[in-house]
């Protein structure tokens, strides 16, 4: 056994460690939001609808934001890579003020703006005003959410990646409970439907986010990590964390706003189509949250690596967080790619829609693997220090590709052109992704590195 097989196994065994909580976390993003649907949607479908127009433009500014959060994990872990540990709670000092600053600017954004926007977008009667107020509430928990993140962040670059996913769980516990009560009013409380699911997720992602504070504040080594200092002003530091944070929310922005772009062309198409669209996109996201949580873990190692200039590290976290994702999302396009048709039978069994969900379905298989690989490539390539190639390439492969490929196929064979779109896109993205890692890992010294270099 060699020297560089038992780096490999060290390497593979961290990441698998640190990987499957992030993962789960990942996962109770997405069910959080599954369960307002759930319980909305069988309460009344006109809330329903009140509630996925209220959460339309909150996913933009959440996606972007989330990404501008970034900086918090890389900068950590590149800290404790280079043995600077007491200098990572100015890390997550900062982080917890950018995310009150941008959480507090997205709330009175969505609140002055979005309103206004839902009742002047040409939408039938009433579905408009009957969004704004759920809007609203929805705007209220940004700060409180911006805040969880960024404490995930910063839990999962120190290695300490459960606390994060049980409080995340704890959360869906609190949420589904609250949803049961308030939206059906069994409390006589005269909140209802989507305001009230609304009100749940405020209390839940608020929850959510003085748990991890609290836990942080309470570990052992919070006064050892620099947790109750205020840091030194360090203009390059500051420099660095928003720059990581800027270049993987423009990414995020890029890859939201191209998705909704083709939810219109399917709009163009007609109900069945756009129906069928938003079931594939639906089930695309939840197994995108695999991919999410092995970028995640395989920032930290590589940023770890590249804060102690070990070059031949950054190379191995990196090729093994593509390796280990291309396994994942390859079973997981196998066990879906015979089972589309049940999958989809479990959102709505009527059989005109099922004749084009289950097809788009299954071909959606293709593009698992090609998505997972770009963003695990892009978040290794932002972990060593390569920052803004990424968002170019992401700016490429969605924008300019896949939006026009998608408009051009749409129009001749349906939903499956969409989904062609999204493949060759992917498939773009992760050879550039990948190649420019390797590129940017082959460049690095051996020793030497730090922060910003």
């Amino acid at each position: 056994m060699t020297l560089l097989s038992l780096q490999t196994r060290s390497t593979l065994r961290d990441l698998l460690n640190l990987a499957w909580p992030v993962v789960m976390a990942r996962i109770g993003i997405m069910t959080m939001g599954l369960t307002d649907v759930i319980v909305v949607g069988n309460y009344s479908g006109i809330e329903l609808a009140y509630s996925s127009l209220a959460l339309a433009p909150t996913a933009i500014i959440v996606t972007t934001a989330v990404g501008l959060m970034m900086g918090v994990q890389v900068m950590t872990a590149q800290l404790i890579g280079e043995g600077r540990r007491a200098e990572v709670g100015g890390v997550l000092r900062r982080g917890v003020v950018y995310s009150l600053q941008i959480g507090i600017v997205s709330t009175l954004g969505l609140i002055l703006i979005g309103p206004w926007a839902l009742q002047n977008m040409g939408l039938a009667d009433g579905l408009g005003e009957g969004a704004s107020p759920v809007l609203i509430v929805l705007a209220l928990s940004m700060p409180g959410y911006l805040i969880s993140v960024a404490a995930q962040f910063f839990l999962e670059a120190m290695n300490r990646p459960r606390a994060g996913m049980w409080a995340m769980w704890v959360a869906n516990g609190i949420n589904l409970v609250l949803n049961l009560l308030l939206v059906p009013d069994i409390l006589g409380l005269g909140l209802d439907g989507a305001v009230a699911a609304a009100w749940t997720t405020f209390f839940a992602r608020t929850s959510l986010a003085v748990f991890l504070i609290v836990y942080i504040l309470r570990m052992p080594e919070a006064r050892a990590l620099g947790i109750f200092d205020k840091p030194k002003r360090d203009r390059k530091a500051e420099h660095e964390q928003r720059k990581v944070g800027y270049g993987a929310g423009s990414s995020y922005f890029i890859e939201v706003g191209a998705f909704a772009a083709m939810t219109f062309i399917a709009g163009q198409l007609g109900a069945i189509e756009t129906s069928a669209w938003t079931i594939v996109l639906n089930v695309s996201a939840i197994v995108f949250m695999i991919p999410m949580g092995m970028s995640s873990a395989t920032a930290v190692l590589v940023g770890k690596a590249y804060g102690a200039g070990d070059g031949r590290g950054v190379m191995r976290a990196g090729l093994v967080g593509l390796a280990v994702v291309t396994v994942l999302t390859s079973i997981v396009a196998v066990v879906l790619w015979p089972t589309a048709s049940w999958v989809a039978s479990a959102y709505n069994r009527d059989p005109a829609l099922l004749a084009v969900v289950v097809p788009a379905l299954v071909l959606a298989t293709l593009f698992f693997v090609a998505d997972g690989i770009q963003v695990v490539s892009a978040s290794a390539n932002r972990a060593a220090g390569d920052v803004w190639w990424p968002t170019i390439m992401h700016f490429a492969a969605y924008s300019l590709i896949m939006m026009p490929v998608g408009w051009v196929l749409a129009h001749q064979i349906g939903v499956d052109g969409l989904v062609w779109a999204v493949i060759i896109a992917s498939l773009v993205s992760s050879v550039l992704l990948t190649g420019r890692f390797i590129r940017v890992a082959r460049r690095l010294p051996s020793q030497g590195l730090g922060v910003g270099v």
